[in-house]
Protein backbone atom coordinates (compact mmCIF):
# COMPACT_ATOMS: atom_id res chain seq x y z
CA UNK A 1 0.00 0.00 0.00
CA UNK A 2 1.31 3.43 -1.17
CA UNK A 3 1.08 5.83 0.64
CA UNK A 4 -0.28 8.86 -1.38
CA UNK A 5 1.51 11.93 -2.20
CA UNK A 6 -0.56 14.24 0.06
CA UNK A 7 0.65 12.03 2.91
CA UNK A 8 4.36 11.51 2.54
CA UNK A 9 5.15 14.37 4.15
CA UNK A 10 3.73 13.54 7.86
CA UNK A 11 4.61 11.79 10.84
CA UNK A 12 3.58 8.29 10.47
CA UNK A 13 3.09 5.39 13.15
CA UNK A 14 2.54 2.15 11.35
CA UNK A 15 4.36 -0.83 11.79
CA UNK A 16 6.92 -0.32 9.15
CA UNK A 17 7.60 3.51 9.91
CA UNK A 18 8.33 2.24 13.68
CA UNK A 19 10.71 0.26 12.36
CA UNK A 20 12.46 2.63 10.38
CA UNK A 21 12.75 5.29 13.40
CA UNK A 22 13.79 2.39 15.10
CA UNK A 23 17.08 1.68 12.70
CA UNK A 24 17.68 5.30 11.74
CA UNK A 25 19.35 5.51 15.34
CA UNK A 26 21.62 3.14 14.64
CA UNK A 27 22.64 5.52 11.56
CA UNK A 28 25.78 7.70 11.83
CA UNK A 29 26.67 8.81 8.35
CA UNK A 30 23.13 8.44 6.31
CA UNK A 31 19.97 9.69 7.35
CA UNK A 32 16.68 7.21 7.53
CA UNK A 33 13.69 8.62 7.11
CA UNK A 34 10.18 7.62 6.76
CA UNK A 35 8.26 10.14 4.64
CA UNK A 36 9.85 12.92 2.72
CA UNK A 37 10.44 16.49 4.77
CA UNK A 38 7.69 19.71 4.79
CA UNK A 39 10.15 21.33 2.19
CA UNK A 40 11.07 18.12 0.00
CA UNK A 41 14.33 20.59 -1.16
CA UNK A 42 16.80 17.98 -2.69
CA UNK A 43 15.23 14.74 -2.08
CA UNK A 44 14.72 12.53 -5.32
CA UNK A 45 12.59 9.95 -5.79
CA UNK A 46 14.08 6.86 -7.35
CA UNK A 47 11.89 6.44 -9.90
CA UNK A 48 12.39 10.45 -11.10
CA UNK A 49 15.89 9.51 -12.05
CA UNK A 50 14.57 6.17 -13.60
CA UNK A 51 11.72 7.73 -15.88
CA UNK A 52 14.72 10.84 -16.82
CA UNK A 53 17.98 8.95 -16.59
CA UNK A 54 19.46 12.49 -17.33
CA UNK A 55 19.68 12.89 -13.89
CA UNK A 56 22.25 10.30 -13.54
CA UNK A 57 24.25 12.39 -15.97
CA UNK A 58 23.88 15.49 -14.12
CA UNK A 59 25.05 13.62 -10.56
CA UNK A 60 27.63 12.20 -12.69
CA UNK A 61 28.81 15.73 -13.54
CA UNK A 62 28.89 16.77 -10.08
CA UNK A 63 31.18 13.53 -8.62
CA UNK A 64 33.48 14.61 -11.62
CA UNK A 65 34.06 17.73 -10.56
CA UNK A 66 34.63 16.68 -6.88
CA UNK A 67 36.91 14.21 -7.96
CA UNK A 68 39.04 16.60 -10.08
CA UNK A 69 39.33 18.90 -6.95
CA UNK A 70 40.63 15.33 -5.19
CA UNK A 71 42.75 13.87 -8.09
CA UNK A 72 43.34 16.25 -10.22
CA UNK A 73 41.01 14.91 -13.19
CA UNK A 74 38.28 12.75 -13.21
CA UNK A 75 36.97 9.51 -15.33
CA UNK A 76 33.94 8.49 -16.81
CA UNK A 77 34.64 5.03 -15.52
CA UNK A 78 34.88 5.85 -12.01
CA UNK A 79 31.62 8.63 -11.97
CA UNK A 80 30.02 5.39 -13.62
CA UNK A 81 30.88 3.66 -11.62
CA UNK A 82 30.54 5.47 -7.67
CA UNK A 83 27.18 6.58 -9.23
CA UNK A 84 25.99 2.90 -9.78
CA UNK A 85 26.87 1.73 -6.42
CA UNK A 86 25.29 4.53 -4.87
CA UNK A 87 22.02 4.70 -6.48
CA UNK A 88 21.79 0.44 -6.13
CA UNK A 89 22.73 1.03 -2.05
CA UNK A 90 20.04 2.69 -1.43
CA UNK A 91 17.47 0.02 -2.00
CA UNK A 92 20.07 -2.44 -0.87
CA UNK A 93 20.66 -0.82 1.82
CA UNK A 94 17.26 -0.23 3.33
CA UNK A 95 16.44 -3.64 2.70
CA UNK A 96 19.00 -5.31 4.78
CA UNK A 97 18.52 -2.51 7.84
CA UNK A 98 14.39 -3.94 7.97
CA UNK A 99 15.44 -7.43 7.37
CA UNK A 100 17.86 -7.49 9.80
CA UNK A 101 16.09 -5.57 12.65
CA UNK A 102 13.18 -6.21 12.33
CA UNK A 103 12.53 -8.70 9.65
CA UNK A 104 10.38 -7.21 7.32
CA UNK A 105 10.75 -6.22 4.13
CA UNK A 106 9.40 -3.35 2.55
CA UNK A 107 8.48 -1.97 -0.45
CA UNK A 108 11.30 -1.35 -3.00
CA UNK A 109 9.23 0.30 -5.82
CA UNK A 110 11.32 3.43 -7.25
CA UNK A 111 8.05 5.53 -6.31
CA UNK A 112 8.25 4.39 -3.04
CA UNK A 113 12.07 5.36 -2.59
CA UNK A 114 13.54 8.67 -2.21
CA UNK A 115 17.46 9.59 -1.42
CA UNK A 116 19.04 12.95 -1.49
CA UNK A 117 22.71 13.66 -1.91
CA UNK A 118 25.49 15.05 0.20
CA UNK A 119 25.98 18.85 -1.74
CA UNK A 120 28.96 19.73 0.75
CA UNK A 121 31.29 17.60 -0.53
CA UNK A 122 31.65 14.56 -2.59
CA UNK A 123 28.00 13.74 -3.90
CA UNK A 124 27.10 10.68 -2.21
CA UNK A 125 23.96 9.28 -0.66
CA UNK A 126 23.49 11.41 2.35
CA UNK A 127 19.41 10.22 2.81
CA UNK A 128 16.86 7.49 2.05
CA UNK A 129 13.64 7.73 2.62
CA UNK A 130 10.70 5.46 2.61
CA UNK A 131 7.46 5.95 1.11
CA UNK A 132 4.81 3.32 1.32
CA UNK A 133 3.41 1.66 4.66
CA UNK A 134 3.40 -1.98 2.66
CA UNK A 135 5.69 -4.35 4.48
CA UNK A 136 6.01 -8.76 4.27
CA UNK A 137 6.96 -10.15 7.43
CA UNK A 138 7.01 -13.50 9.29
CA UNK A 139 4.42 -15.24 11.21
CA UNK A 140 5.18 -14.54 14.66
CA UNK A 141 5.32 -10.53 13.31
CA UNK A 142 3.34 -8.36 16.16
CA UNK A 143 1.47 -6.38 13.30
CA UNK A 144 1.14 -9.54 11.18
CA UNK A 145 -2.84 -8.41 11.03
CA UNK A 146 -1.90 -4.97 9.85
CA UNK A 147 -3.68 -4.21 6.79
CA UNK A 148 -0.11 -3.48 5.11
CA UNK A 149 1.11 -6.57 6.39
CA UNK A 150 1.72 -9.24 4.20
CA UNK A 151 2.81 -12.67 6.10
CA UNK A 152 4.85 -15.03 4.44
CA UNK A 153 5.92 -18.65 5.88
CA UNK A 154 9.29 -18.52 7.49
CA UNK A 155 12.72 -16.75 6.79
CA UNK A 156 13.46 -18.04 3.70
CA UNK A 157 10.56 -17.06 1.94
CA UNK A 158 10.86 -13.48 3.62
CA UNK A 159 14.21 -13.71 2.35
CA UNK A 160 12.82 -14.21 -1.30
CA UNK A 161 10.54 -11.59 -1.00
CA UNK A 162 13.17 -9.24 -0.28
CA UNK A 163 15.00 -10.74 -3.19
CA UNK A 164 11.98 -10.20 -6.03
CA UNK A 165 11.44 -7.00 -4.59
CA UNK A 166 15.21 -5.73 -5.06
CA UNK A 167 15.65 -7.73 -8.43
CA UNK A 168 12.65 -5.57 -9.62
CA UNK A 169 14.12 -2.29 -8.50
CA UNK A 170 17.31 -3.35 -9.77
CA UNK A 171 15.84 -4.26 -13.56
CA UNK A 172 14.80 -0.79 -13.60
CA UNK A 173 17.86 0.94 -12.79
CA UNK A 174 19.50 -1.71 -15.61
CA UNK A 175 17.20 -0.57 -18.18
CA UNK A 176 17.25 3.20 -17.57
CA UNK A 177 21.18 3.55 -16.53
CA UNK A 178 22.84 1.33 -19.42
CA UNK A 179 22.08 3.47 -22.20
CA UNK A 180 24.07 6.71 -20.54
CA UNK A 181 27.08 4.41 -19.47
CA UNK A 182 29.71 2.43 -20.95
CA UNK A 183 29.25 -0.53 -18.96
CA UNK A 184 27.98 -3.97 -19.40
CA UNK A 185 24.89 -4.96 -18.29
CA UNK A 186 26.81 -7.72 -16.52
CA UNK A 187 28.64 -5.16 -14.34
CA UNK A 188 25.54 -3.56 -13.73
CA UNK A 189 23.57 -6.60 -12.46
CA UNK A 190 27.32 -7.51 -10.52
CA UNK A 191 26.80 -4.09 -8.61
CA UNK A 192 23.70 -4.92 -7.55
CA UNK A 193 24.44 -8.21 -6.47
CA UNK A 194 27.16 -6.33 -4.71
CA UNK A 195 24.70 -3.73 -2.79
CA UNK A 196 22.68 -6.46 -1.96
CA UNK A 197 25.45 -8.62 -0.27
CA UNK A 198 27.11 -5.87 1.81
CA UNK A 199 23.88 -4.31 3.10
CA UNK A 200 22.40 -6.91 4.78
CA UNK A 201 26.59 -7.21 6.01
CA UNK A 202 26.68 -3.53 6.85
CA UNK A 203 23.15 -3.61 8.65
CA UNK A 204 24.42 -6.31 11.35
CA UNK A 205 27.69 -4.50 11.83
CA UNK A 206 25.53 -1.02 12.34
CA UNK A 207 23.45 -2.94 14.76
CA UNK A 208 26.44 -4.64 17.06
CA UNK A 209 25.99 -8.07 15.24
CA UNK A 210 27.77 -8.71 12.05
CA UNK A 211 28.11 -12.30 12.18
CA UNK A 212 24.35 -12.42 11.64
CA UNK A 213 24.82 -9.48 9.17
CA UNK A 214 26.73 -12.27 7.81
CA UNK A 215 24.36 -14.91 7.89
CA UNK A 216 21.53 -12.78 6.64
CA UNK A 217 23.63 -12.29 3.14
CA UNK A 218 23.87 -16.04 3.31
CA UNK A 219 20.42 -16.07 3.15
CA UNK A 220 19.54 -13.71 0.62
CA UNK A 221 22.31 -14.84 -2.01
CA UNK A 222 22.54 -18.53 -1.27
CA UNK A 223 23.58 -19.38 -4.00
CA UNK A 224 24.30 -17.70 -8.10
CA UNK A 225 20.07 -17.05 -8.28
CA UNK A 226 20.39 -15.07 -11.85
CA UNK A 227 20.10 -11.97 -13.21
CA UNK A 228 22.12 -11.50 -10.09
CA UNK A 229 25.73 -13.03 -10.53
CA UNK A 230 26.93 -14.29 -7.28
CA UNK A 231 26.15 -15.92 -4.00
CA UNK A 232 27.46 -14.06 -1.09
CA UNK A 233 30.78 -13.57 -1.51
CA UNK A 234 31.38 -12.62 2.30
CA UNK A 235 34.08 -14.69 4.09
CA UNK A 236 36.28 -14.61 6.85
CA UNK A 237 40.05 -13.76 6.79
CA UNK A 238 42.61 -13.16 9.59
CA UNK A 239 39.96 -13.41 12.07
CA UNK A 240 37.86 -10.38 10.33
CA UNK A 241 34.55 -10.57 7.64
CA UNK A 242 35.61 -9.54 4.11
CA UNK A 243 34.50 -9.56 0.58
CA UNK A 244 35.36 -10.14 -2.81
CA UNK A 245 33.51 -7.25 -4.77
CA UNK A 246 31.47 -8.40 -7.86
CA UNK A 247 31.65 -4.53 -9.84
CA UNK A 248 34.20 -2.06 -9.68
CA UNK A 249 33.93 1.42 -8.78
CA UNK A 250 36.91 2.33 -10.83
CA UNK A 251 38.55 4.51 -8.20
CA UNK A 252 42.10 2.36 -9.61
CA UNK A 253 42.23 4.65 -12.72
CA UNK A 254 42.36 7.98 -11.08
CA UNK A 255 45.93 9.40 -10.45
CA UNK A 256 47.53 8.49 -7.20
CA UNK A 257 44.90 6.28 -6.44
CA UNK A 258 44.97 2.05 -5.66
CA UNK A 259 42.27 -0.17 -5.93
CA UNK A 260 40.47 -0.94 -3.26
CA UNK A 261 40.90 -4.24 -0.96
CA UNK A 262 37.79 -6.09 -2.45
CA UNK A 263 38.57 -4.91 -6.14
CA UNK A 264 37.56 -8.15 -8.38
CA UNK A 265 41.26 -7.07 -10.03
CA UNK A 266 42.84 -8.78 -7.04
CA UNK A 267 40.91 -10.20 -4.50
CA UNK A 268 40.43 -13.72 -5.32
Amino acid sequence: MTIPANVRTRPASTPVAESITRVSTRSDDVEIRFGLPEDRGDWLLCSDLLEDPQLFTRWRKTLGAWLVDEYGESSDRATAGYVMGWYLGVAGGLAGLLFHSARRVPSLKPTDLAFRIANDDRPHVAGIALLSDDFACLPDDPSGNHPAATVVADEQALAAVLRARYTAHAAAFVGAYAPTVRLGRRMLWAAATDALDKGAWLAGRMCGDEATGVADAAMLLPERLEPLTSASTLRMVDGEWTRKRESCCFTYVLPGAEACDTCPRICH
